[in-house]
């Protein structure tokens, strides 16, 4: 190879845009002028249409999501598993060796915060909300049965807890460890800004700065900004309900509107001291809570029955995998398109903000390293949560005991009807909510810090204001659901976040053919340099 075609292997994917290029200044922010603009104007109408006209709103988006998913469950299901294989293949391919900053670059957190930070803005608040609920759903036949196996028998509540696990461990962790790695090694490797936009310049080549990639980066902050005011509302309804289950706190709007402003109170604090001194200590007391909380349930609970539960998750997720993955022939499609698709729809629609948050924290990991880490670690840890936490409920529905014996009444109380059946219930349930405000606010604090980096140009720091600007936004729009809709709002919005999650999911096969090309031509010029080359 001649030196100008070693020269030109070097310079491929390199270009002269610079994070923040396109910027201007307003009230001492530093904004993508078309990013930021479009954004906020769409955020705004949003608001507005749902406050002013909430029914049809609801009626509008709640069709939309029918659509996409009756229509589509097919795309839904080949993405998914493509980005499952696709992560996989990574470990064991060479460039799984490659590093993200390169080769002399170092990780900038511990392994231990770095793998709390990913995690609580992965799934923290899900994992409260449904570890108990979703696995006594499938038990008892609240809303059809996976693979229409029996309800209430031996093999129906295997099957709930594998299939518990299937919607929470390796699938969606594919779907962020695709945007993560794709996001890290353009930032970190081509010195491209921190945008989604930035991952398809192998494809769209220097048109990525141009109109293309302000689409991409819109997209993606509008399923960030809606995802996490969905998930402040959901996460509001649980806290309200802990609270009057253990203090007789009114459940009422009025308390939810409270526990956002609260919450968005501490997001805001914590995005403002930045990545180490705010999110970093939030997320590592989060873990620690987590564990303790989980440790507790464990020792409280029918230990015997919980390691039992651990061996049985785990065989029936492995044995179950594939039919579960499938979408062709399936006799249990309402099943599947009310609870596989839609996960897989919600986790798409999700990717942009963890993917995002991801690669902020993951300069210097291997590649093979951050695969194993954002794929494998999660998935361990989610099953042991659910068996814990699922088997427990399960075994209370078996032995007809509590609250959950009757069925899913309340899926924000049902965590808190588990821990009424155990000793300690004041601790355990005062120690849950909490977690669910912990979560709450890792979750809300991380998700700013990802919509202020998209608005910003892909900048890494950014002015103060520009911080509070987007943590505070957040819960204006929540409170503002609420009062325009109640759950109704919430739940049109929780649609509008599964119909962005149709196109993003094709954006997302796309990214894994660029990711690769930019991965692929990474590795041949570290084989030259090694080679003394070049």
């Amino acid at each position: 190879m001649s030196p100008s075609e070693i020269k030109a292997l070097q310079n491929k994917y390199q270009t002269d845009f610079k994070a923040g290029q396109d910027n201007y200044t307003l009230m001492g922010m530093d904004l993508h002028r078309s990013v930021f603009t479009v954004s906020a104007v769409l955020i705004i109408a949003f608001v507005l249409g749902t406050l002013l006209y909430p029914e049809q709103a609801g009626g509008m988006l709640s069709a939309s999501k029918s659509w996409a998913i009756d229509n589509f469950d097919w795309l839904f299901m080949v993405g998914c598993n493509v980005f499952l294989v696709f992560c996989l293949a990574l470990i064991f391919l060479p460039v799984g060796r490659l590093r993200l900053g390169g080769e002399n670059a170092s990780p900038e957190h511990s392994t231990w915060s770095w793998f709390a930070m990913l995690f609580a803005a992965g799934m923290g608040i899900g994992l409260m909300f449904w570890s108990v609920a979703e696995p006594v759903a499938y038990y008892t036949n609240w809303y059809g049965t996976p693979l229409n196996v029996e309800a209430k028998t031996p093999e129906g509540a295997a099957l709930a807890l594998g299939t518990t696990l299937f919607h929470w461990a390796l699938h969606p962790w594919a779907i962020y460890g695709v945007v993560g790695l794709a996001l890290a090694f353009f930032a970190y490797n081509k010195g491209m800004p921190l945008t989604i936009r930035s991952a398809f310049y192998p494809l769209l080549g220097e048109r990525v700065w141009g109109w293309a990639g302000d689409v991409i980066d819109i997209l993606a902050v509008l399923a960030t900004v809606f995802g996490l005011a969905t998930s402040l509302g959901l996460g509001a309804q649980q806290a309200t309900s802990g609270l009057n289950f253990l203090f007789g706190v009114a459940d009422s709007l009025t308390t939810q509107i409270i526990v956002i402003i609260a919450v968005t109170g501490v997001a805001t604090l914590s995005v403002s001291l930045g990545m180490d001194k705010g999110v970093k200590i939030l997320s590592n007391l989060n873990m620690v809570v987590a564990f303790a909380l989980m440790i507790l349930v464990f020792l409280l609970g029918p230990t015997a029955a919980i390691l039992k539960w651990i061996g049985v998750t785990v065989a029936s997720y492995a044995t179950n995998i594939v039919p579960l993955s499938n979408w062709i022939g399936r006799e249990d499609s309402d099943w599947y398109h009310g609870w596989t698709v839609f996960y897989w729809a919600w986790w798409v629609s999700w990717s942009p903000f963890v993917g995002m948050f991801i690669a902020r924290i993951s300069r210097g990991r291997t590649v093979r390293e951050f695969i194993i880490a954002v794929l494998i670690v999660p998935t361990i840890v989610s099953a042991l949560w659910m068996s814990v936490f699922g088997g427990t409920a399960i075994e209370q529905v078996i032995a007809g005991t509590g609250e959950l014996a009757n069925g899913i009444t309340n899926v924000s109380l049902s965590m808190f009807q588990m821990f009424e059946q155990l000793p300690l219930a004041g601790i355990t349930s005062f120690t849950a909510v909490i977690l669910v405000l912990l979560f709450f606010v890792t979750s809300a604090d991380s998700g700013a810090l990802v919509v202020d980096s998209i608005t910003a140009g892909g900048k890494l720091t950014s002015p103060i204001p520009q911080r509070v600007f987007w943590a505070s936004i957040e819960g204006v729009i929540a409170i503002a659901l609420l009062i325009g809709g109640g759950k109704a709002a919430l739940s049109a919005l929780q649609a509008g976040s599964i119909a962005t999650g149709l196109p993003f999911t094709a954006v997302l096969l796309l990214m894994c053919l660029s990711l690769y090309k930019g991965l692929d031509n990474e590795l041949r010029i570290v084989r030259l340099k090694q080679q003394g080359r070049a």
